[in-house]
């Protein structure tokens, strides 16, 4: 069975690879992305908009919380013209794949 954590800093290890293929591989196939209210298509174009944008974005991941098959997490985000926001996500795990995700942020991604 696939670490409901491990899956999480997989997600945002993506600001360091840059590598959105991963999408394919932690989201489940019909993953769904309450924020962009869409699934794994939505996540890869805003991940590769956010990248191509602000190349120099990091995520330290500063609380995890787990729940069966949930994972809550404050993570800090800096990169940004704006300077450093936190960003606050959930996601429900299913058969080793994230299906959901819920956020909040206190990003500014227009600087």
């Amino acid at each position: 069975m696939t670490d409901p954590r491990d899956l999480f800093r997989r997600m945002h290890d993506v600001l360091v690879t840059k590598d959105v293929s991963v999408a394919d591989e932690i989201f489940a196939p019909d993953f769904y992305s309450h924020p962009l209210d869409g699934g794994i298509d939505r996540v890869k174009a805003s991940w590769t908009r956010i990248l191509a944008e602000y190349p120099d974005l990091r995520s330290t991941i500063e609380d995890m919380l787990v729940d069966g098959d949930r994972v809550a997490a404050r993570a800090t985000v800096t990169g940004l013209p704006s300077g450093p926001g936190t960003m606050f996500e959930i996601i429900r795990v299913a058969d080793g794949r994230i299906a959901e995700l819920w956020g909040a942020s206190t990003l500014n991604l227009r600087g």
